[in-house]
């Protein structure tokens, strides 16, 4: 067939590294014969088992659902987190997308904050320890309300459900040049603040989440706008300022207690 599409020669670069206390590096695979339908991860596997038969130690990956949803399988591939396909994780990004003997680097995500526990496999608990600190509704609401009881502005429900859509993988880290965990933050901060269910603690949550990633070493936001172009769930910046108001409020409305307290 004339559309048929032929397999595709790879050259890859592979960061490796065996932990975090040692030196990793750059070491070169081919990878032959791969069709144009496979995604990044399925040709990984190839690698991995082309590796195994030679006696060789496979690659560490990350990964789980395949779909897109679940995060885990953050690579920075070429300069670009996740890859060159916009609005895709790296499991959802095919091979179509590369020339026929392209070279192709592949490294982990580099921040103080997710060190490189193999490979590219990096330690991303510190998101985790971010959303214990506040990223929760911990009020008792009581039995369920009728459906019409609290009215929802549909503006509002959906640009709530835009910062629920966060999957927390990490690409807004590896993509900012200061390391910035601010998009994670405040899409989990704008998504609750802007429900009912979340009003009672929208202080204290900001404070403490806001207070959680500085002391990970994530890095400040100096809206360089990477975050929002490499998100697999295109999260905006508007959720950014959201959080920086959260913030302002929270703190402006603590200080009397602050001091209150001090004296």
């Amino acid at each position: 067939m004339a559309n048929e599409q032929r397999n595709i020669n790879l050259t890859l670069k592979v960061w490796r590294q065996k932990n975090a206390a040692t030196k990793g590096k750059l070491v070169t695979y081919q990878v032959k014969d791969v069709s144009p339908d496979a995604s990044f991860l399925e040709m990984m596997d190839i690698l991995n088992e082309d590796l195994v038969h030679k006696g060789e130690e496979p690659v560490a990956f990350a990964h789980d659902c395949r779909e897109g949803i679940c995060g885990s399988c953050g690579m920075y591939i070429n300069g670009q987190a996740h890859g060159p396909d916009k609005g895709a994780a790296t499991c959802q990004l095919h091979i179509r997308k590369f020339k026929n003997g392209e070279t192709i680097t592949v490294e982990p995500w580099r921040a103080k904050g997710f060190p490189v526990i193999k490979d590219l496999v990096v330690d991303r608990t510190a998101f985790d320890r971010i959303l214990q600190s506040g990223g929760f509704v911990s009020v008792n609401t009581g039995s369920p309300r009728d459906a019409n009881e609290i009215l929802i502005p549909k503006i509002v429900a959906d640009e709530a459900f835009t910062g629920a859509e966060c999957i927390g993988c990490g690409a807004c880290v590896a993509a900012c040049p200061n390391a910035s965990a601010m998009l994670f933050v405040a899409a989990k901060v704008s998504h609750l603040a802007l429900m009912p269910q979340g009003q009672a603690e929208r202080r204290r949550r900001v404070e403490a989440m806001v207070a959680k990633m500085d002391e990970e070493g994530f890095g400040n936001c100096s809206n360089v706008g990477a975050c929002s172009a490499e998100c697999p769930k295109e999260i905006a910046q508007t959720h950014i300022a959201r959080l920086n108001k959260e913030f302002s409020l929270a703190k402006l409305f603590s200080k009397p207690e602050a001091e209150a307290i001090e004296g």
